[in-house]
């Protein structure tokens, strides 16, 4: 699987990836957060086909360019976990209401549970139902890689102090799901630097060893 990290929104850094297998040419991007022109025109000089736009949670810094790629590719599903599904169409939920411009995606076409996989050529993305900075929010893994949303971050973790957060089911989703995945697999997050497994058992001061 091959991937490229975007770096959007000035004040929150958000990380969006796009993922694509290369035999086929299908992709999926993570976590649109805003509209690009940068990913548009790496999607069209590589041709490749997206077809899936997914949230690894709801809340408006992750979702915000949904509608922009939605119309540029109308093939593409936007996906989300069933949890967080209304965040798409509620700035008071997606906490847009807060931001300069309310933030209305279009529904979700895919509804993602725990265990599914999304396909992109012969090749698996899993999703991990990882709740506890929202109630829907989900991981990404295709082996090495996992893309966490945010779930997990180098040495740190998602903020839990919003509606429907909680650190003691973050906890769980981290310790009890992430940390049993192979120690070398690399960590992508919704913020912030890369790291692994491996570095957050050991030093990640929140929910690692020390």
């Amino acid at each position: 699987m091959n991937y490229k990290r975007f770096i959007l929104l000035s004040d929150y850094q958000t990380n969006c990836y796009l993922l694509w297998d290369e035999k086929s040419g299908e992709s999926l991007l993570i976590d649109p957060a805003d509209q690009s022109k940068e990913i548009k025109d790496f999607i069209e000089v590589k041709k490749l086909n997206l077809k899936y736009i997914v949230n690894t949670h709801g809340h408006g810094d992750h979702i915000g360019g949904n509608r922009y790629f939605k119309e540029l590719y109308p093939e593409a599903k936007i996906a989300i976990h069933s949890e967080d599904a209304n965040f798409l169409l509620e700035p008071r939920l997606n906490l847009s209401q807060y931001f300069e411009v309310q933030i209305v995606s279009p529904s979700a076409e895919l509804i993602l549970e725990d265990g599914m996989e999304i396909q992109l050529g012969d090749q698996a993305i899993k999703v991990i139902h990882t709740p506890g900075h929202t109630k829907g929010g989900i991981s990404l893994y295709t082996a090495p890689y996992l893309f966490s949303g945010d779930t997990l971050f180098a040495e740190s973790v998602g903020r839990t102090d919003f509606p429907g957060g909680s650190f003691t089911t973050l906890s769980d989703s981290i310790k009890n799901k992430l940390f049993t995945l192979p120690e070398e697999t690399e960590v992508f997050p919704g913020h912030g630097d890369f790291s692994t497994i491996s570095e957050e058992k050991k030093f990640n001061p929140y929910v690692g060893e020390v």
